[in-house]
């Protein structure tokens, strides 16, 4: 696990308990942010799953050398 995987969930998270509060509030903008801080965080740590699949991958290459 690489720090954009950890970092993506972070953020996935927090923007979870944003849009819950939003929701709860009754505020928009925070239930939105909530949203695109979601987004966010998945974008991240699907860029930190493909780093770490490319790392594998190129591990496993040499490894057949």
């Amino acid at each position: 696990m690489n720090k954009d995987q950890v970092a993506g969930r972070v953020e996935e998270a927090k923007g979870k308990v944003k849009e819950v509060a939003g929701k709860v509030t009754g505020s928009e903008k925070l239930q939105t942010e909530g949203v695109l801080d979601q987004a966010a965080g998945k974008v991240q740590k699907t860029y930190g799953d493909v780093k770490e699949k490319a790392k594998d991958a190129i591990k496993s290459d040499a490894d057949k050398l």
